[in-house]
């Protein structure tokens, strides 16, 4: 079967499609022939080989796929023809991929393929972190202070996968939302989403501006994917009791700040991997019921932003190092 395989670790360049065995799928695995793979920063780690737990090259890169159920095993006759969107560690840019059930979920009849791929990664953390800074419920249930407030949320890279992911969900879940990103055109896009505050971090400091957006007030949680200094200038942003919820590191830095910055308004900071958070079934089940209600009612739907071929994954690559996506990448696989 064809796949985009890493030879060697390093940058886009050395992405490579080529000829490799197709995978066997064990019992407690389903075949699925893929049409679409999303694209997530998490990939580019694992190029250059710094995503934890990554096996040595050659390996077949790919975390996020939509396609259709070609080999069941007796086990799961009845998915067999299925299309399925699904999340696995890496093996998903290829024409085939062994998906584990427990990480797979069944496409929407109106969402096209691409917007199927699209969805795994970046709404499942995105609505985590939501429920991590325990914003989850509406705003009508929540209740982090004495004094009842619309609930708010600094949203970093706000016009990314992620963060694109997080406006739609806000929105549903009534959260008065502040977002960064490094252009204006981006920023009006996304503003067409639900956003309602936007920041272009490239004219203005952030943290100065959500003091002033709020009075001095802060938000209730930030959704930070930066690391290095973002962490503590995040931590400045918060109100009493808030949270920070990190998920990423795309400067390359680790997330550097004063624990004791967290004292004076009780605030802290949380870590969100999805890989490993993915393995807990029930928080899993719980999210998904609530989002596959959205989509049945047609309030939740991905933004699959740039789409490319298997034979453009560097430049894929590229689009997301160079902040210069819109939503999320897509490839297809023909």
């Amino acid at each position: 079967m064809k796949a985009i395989v890493i030879r060697k670790f390093g940058g886009p360049d050395v992405l490579q499609v080529g000829d490799v065995p197709a995978p066997e799928p064990s019992d407690q695995e389903v075949l699925v022939r893929v049409q679409a793979a999303g694209v997530n920063f998490a990939d580019i780690m694992t190029a250059a080989g710094g995503y934890p737990g990554t096996p040595p090259p050659p390996l077949v890169a790919g975390r996020e796929y939509c396609g259709v159920v070609e080999d069941a095993r007796e086990a799961s006759a009845d998915i067999q023809g299925q299309r399925v969107m699904g999340y696995t560690q890496w093996g998903a840019f290829a024409e085939l991929v062994a998906a584990q059930s427990n990480y797979f979920w069944p496409a929407p009849a109106h969402w096209s393929a691409q917007e199927a791929a699209a969805f795994p990664v970046n709404y499942f953390t995105a609505y985590l972190a939501y429920w991590k800074a325990g914003l989850a419920g509406s705003a009508a249930e929540y209740s982090g202070h004495s004094s009842p407030h619309k609930p708010r949320v600094l949203i970093h890279a706000v016009a990314g996968g992620v963060g694109t992911a997080a406006v739609q969900i806000g929105k549903l879940l009534g959260v008065e939302m502040y977002g960064t990103s490094s252009s204006q055109e981006k920023l009006t896009r996304v503003k067409e989403l639900g956003l309602q505050h936007g920041i272009n971090y490239k004219e203005r400091d952030y943290e100065e501006v959500v003091k002033e957006m709020t009075n001095g007030e802060g938000v209730d949680a930030v959704f930070e994917m930066l690391g290095g200094e973002h962490t503590g200038k995040s931590v400045q942003c918060l109100r009493e009791f808030g949270r920070v919820i990190v998920y990423g590191t795309a400067t390359g830095q680790a997330s550097a700040f004063d624990t004791r910055s967290l004292y004076a308004k009780g605030t802290s900071v949380h870590g969100l991997w999805l890989s490993v958070l993915s393995a807990n079934k029930k928080v899993m089940d719980a999210a998904w019921a609530r989002m596959s209600d959205w989509i049945a009612a047609d309030r939740l739907r991905p933004i699959a932003g740039h789409v490319l071929t298997m034979n453009q994954a560097g430049e894929a690559f590229k689009l997301l190092l160079e902040r210069k996506n819109f939503g999320k990448v897509v490839l297809t696989i023909p």
